[in-house]
This record gives C-alpha cells, sequence and structure tokens, in this order.
C-alpha cells in the first residue's frame, strides 16, 4: 500500500512541478524580452525628449543671442593663436627683434619649409608656419628669451629646445629651438 502512495505522491508532484514550470517557461519566453524592449523604448523615449528640448531651446531669441555672443567672443580669442597669413612674413622679424632686445648671442632664424606654410591634417581654415633658431645664451638670457617669445602675439609655441653646456668656463650655451606658429590659410577670392 506504501508504494501506491508513492506512486501517485511522484504523479501528483509531477502534475504540480508542470504547472509550476509552465508561469516560469511563459516568463522567460515572453515577458523578459518585452521588458529588455521597454528599457530600449523608454531610453529612445528619453533621447528625443532631450533633443526635442533643446530644439525649443535653440528656437529661443535669447538662446540665439547668447549663442551668437559667444560665438563672437571665440572668435576674438582665435585672433590670440592665430596669425593672418599675410602678417606671417614679418614674424621672423618680430621673433629677432626680440632676441636682440634680449641680448642673446649669434641668433639665427629658419623656417623649416621652404614656403613658410605647412598644412595640418583635417584643418580647412589654418595651417602652421615652423621656425628653428639658434643662439647662444647664458640661463638668464635664455630663460628671458623664452619667456618673451611665449608671450608674443599672436601665441608661439615652443615644440622643442636644446641647450648644450659649453666648452669654455663662464662662456655662453648654446640654444637651438622650434617654434610654431598657427596661420590663417589665404583665402581664395
Amino acid at each position: 500500500m506504501k508504494a501506491i502512495y508513492k506512486r501517485h505522491f511522484k504523479k501528483i508532484a509531477l502534475v504540480w512541478l508542470g504547472y509550476l514550470m509552465l508561469p516560469l517557461l511563459v516568463y522567460i519566453s515572453a515577458l523578459a524580452p518585452q521588458k529588455k524592449n521597454i528599457k530600449n523604448i523608454e531610453k529612445q523615449i528619453s533621447e528625443k525628449k532631450q533633443l526635442y528640448d533643446s530644439a525649443l531651446q535653440a528656437a529661443k531669441q535669447e538662446t540665439k543671442t547668447r549663442l551668437n555672443k559667444e560665438l563672437k567672443q571665440l572668435q576674438e580669442n582665435l585672433g590670440n593663436f592665430v596669425i593672418n597669413f599675410e602678417d606671417s612674413a614679418d614674424l621672423t622679424f618680430d621673433i629677432s627683434q626680440i632676441a636682440g632686445e634680449k641680448k642673446v648671442g649669434d641668433f639665427s632664424i629658419k623656417t623649416k619649409d621652404k614656403s613658410g606654410i605647412t598644412a595640418i591634417s583635417n584643418c580647412s581654415q589654418i595651417c602652421e608656419s615652423q621656425f628653428d633658431i639658434s643662439f647662444t645664451a647664458d640661463f638668464n638670457k635664455f630663460a628671458t628669451l623664452l619667456n618673451a617669445i611665449e608671450r608674443h602675439w599672436p601665441v608661439v609655441f615652443i615644440d622643442k629646445f636644446d641647450i648644450s653646456r659649453s666648452k669654455q668656463e663662464d662662456s655662453e650655451h648654446p640654444v637651438t629651438m622650434n617654434l610654431t606658429v598657427f596661420v590663417k590659410k589665404k583665402q581664395e577670392t
């Protein structure tokens, strides 16, 4: 008799287990992917809402005014970093004059490229002009010249410099520098 109960108990347990597994299978096959889709749709809705809000903000006159003001400010700031193509020829003279004022010895300057201008990849509005300068100076003269070049308008970038120790005691040390300046491209009419 006990074997009959065990057999019936096993059958009932298997039926209940089957009924308990059915909701689990429905959840795994139907509801879980829908939750994932709901999250994706909510994310898309929030992105579209942000885009809509920014479009509304951009349509306002005060936003247009603010953005135009920022654009003018950025264009003015660009002038601190970029020199006009026509003014680039005077740059070697300006740097030579600074070196003369700082009283460095044996000063020489030459452009790296024969044309004086080198294109910058992926840049349609500006190019660069690179110079090599060499001179002799003690540390104080070198530091004052370096400071004066860095404070020059437009901004002169000092890519690299090299100081070699002088072979004679109490003499000035040879220095070489590589300088770069950004130049507005010549506009074709």
